[in-house]
């Protein structure tokens, strides 16, 4: 479309505001549910860059792979993820062989993917296109107004010209621009959580599975027979963690998240990529794998207070997607997670006003699972988490509890159920309501310890020459029977240290 400025709106079903995996999913699942709809997507670049956001885990690998259609593409284009790995240390350890470590013993069972945003995004929106929808880019949008029940309509403008959109629905997909929640007053800052991130592309990067430290650490290298390369792997300290993500090429991504009242992170020293490297070259695993390694130039990035939400995620004609919804915190790596709900859930929605349903108590429960999934999450996973993720016996039991609930409780529902696991968000009621209480209550204990431990300058005490490799997991219910143990040890922990906590300043976060 090449119109002039014009009073005379362009009609559509659905606007899409932003092209890249939120909004690019979103089209492909209502055209493919609603054949024919005229779908619009605005995006205001002329080509992606590469985002934060690398890392699929088991649901997120399942709605690209099974729900997008996208398996073939995925093994040809990017990378095999072989799961989660993290690095510990302490005064005490020098080298690479004596860091705590935790991790996968074998290869992954389950599929995820290290994807490179830049060309991955472009391919699910070259898919929306052939789906489809209309496309105007670069182009920006602006002066959104909301009419509920009626046409929504909006501003279009790509170099001079400008031109009126009018649909009944519109889609913000709009990432951390968040242009509906920001216009509207919904958007806020999560103030429990204050998380800031620094993070770059680098070049020679050691690899984890290299015959070099193979040779130099040889007990190291045989103590786990999958791969750690193609594993996101995470160097960890007190209050702060670092992601290493290979990329296809052999680019790494590698940054830091670090929680402000704990960490004091680089204010002088160079760029972002300087301060970055001189921070990570503190802990003896990162200072072993950058040895070699440079940052480029023009892929440096700096993002203080990390963690916002929106009040309102529908309304009879909007619907909020992926980041413009959201973000709680990229530990555990969710985004893509966020995002898989969050568009199924929204052209979900949709679908079922074009299929005649009655929208209010749709909307409401939208609203409802969606404000309460999103608080849930956080409580659950991510707050006080900073408080003892640098921990090696905390942090290992955290995870292997954090971990054996995702599987059962989240991913096994995407197998089992399919496209409609994802309409329903974690945490929301009824169901999320244990999880959430089970999950929230030993994160809130595991910090109470580590404050503890603080105080008394007793933090990393346990992190040198420790390592935990799990055989994997299944989806086999029968493996719930697992979970039991792990209580048992968080029992032991809190009769051997936890109970000089129940009580006093260190028990509350």
């Amino acid at each position: 479309m090449t119109s002039d400025n014009s009073s005379q709106p362009e009609t559509y079903d659905v606007a899409i505001i932003g092209g890249s995996l939120s909004g690019a999913s979103t089209a492909i699942l209502l055209l493919r549910h609603t054949p024919g709809l005229r779908v619009l997507i605005v995006d205001k670049t002329t080509a992606f860059t590469r985002g934060i956001g690398e890392a699929t885990v088991e649901v997120s690998a399942y709605f690209l792979g099974r729900v997008l259609g996208l398996t073939h593409y995925l093994n040809d284009s990017h990378l095999v993820k072989q799961g989660l790995r993290f690095w510990f240390a302490n005064d005490e350890v020098e080298s690479l062989d004596q860091a705590g470590e935790i991790g996968g013993c074998y290869l992954s069972r389950m599929p995820s993917y290290q994807i490179d945003r830049s060309t991955f995004d472009e391919e699910v929106l070259r898919r929306a296109c052939l789906a489809g929808a209309t496309l105007l880019r670069p182009a920006t949008a602006s002066n959104v107004r909301l009419q509920p029940g009626g046409m929504q309509s909006l501003e279009v403008s790509q170099g001079e010209k400008k031109r009126i959109i009018t649909a009944r629905w519109i889609v913000d997909a709009s990432g951390l621009a968040a242009i509906l929640a920001r216009q509207e007053g919904w958007w806020r800052p999560n103030t429990d959580h204050h998380t800031t991130s620094a993070w770059a592309r680098w070049k020679g990067v050691k690899d984890w599975d290299s015959r070099e430290l193979a040779e130099r650490f040889p007990q190291w290298s045989k103590a786990a027979y999958g791969t750690r390369n193609t594993a996101t792997n995470h160097i960890v300290g007190d209050g702060w963690w670092s992601w290493w993500i290979p990329l296809k090429g052999g680019d790494v991504s590698v940054g830091v998240v670090f929680d402000q009242r704990l960490v004091d992170f680089p204010r002088e020293g160079g760029n972002v990529g300087d301060r970055l490297k001189a921070f990570l070259m503190r802990h003896p695993v990162a200072r072993e794998m950058l040895a070699d390694a440079h940052y480029i130039e023009d892929d440096l990035h700096w993002r203080k207070n990390l963690a916002y939400y929106s009040t309102t995620f529908s309304g009879d004609g909007f619907v909020l997607a992926g980041d413009a919804a959201a973000f709680i915190d990229p530990f555990y790596s969710p985004g893509m997670d966020w995002i898989s709900f969050t568009a199924s859930s929204a052209a979900h929605l949709i679908t079922q006003f074009f299929r005649g349903e009655p929208m209010p108590e749709l909307i409401a429960r939208h609203n409802r699972d969606f404000t309460v999934c999103g608080r849930r999450w956080f409580e659950a996973l991510h707050k006080g988490k900073y408080e003892y993720m640098g921990e090696f016996d905390l942090m290992s039991l955290a995870f292997r509890l954090d971990y054996s609930l995702y599987v059962w409780g989240v991913a096994e529902q995407a197998f089992h159920l399919g496209d409609e696991a994802f309409y329903s968000p974690p945490f929301s009621p009824p169901s999320g309501l244990l999880f959430w209480k089970l999950m929230s209550f030993y994160s809130r204990r595991f910090a109470a310890i580590a404050r503890r431990r603080r105080r008394l300058g007793r933090l990393g005490r346990s992190n040198r020459n420790r390592r935990f490799l799990a055989p994997g997991y299944t989806l086999n219910r029968g493996n719930m029977l697992h979970f039991f143990p792990m209580l048992l040890d968080w029992a032991k922990l809190e009769i051997a240290e936890g109970w000089h906590t129940w009580l006093g300043a260190d028990a509350e976060v």
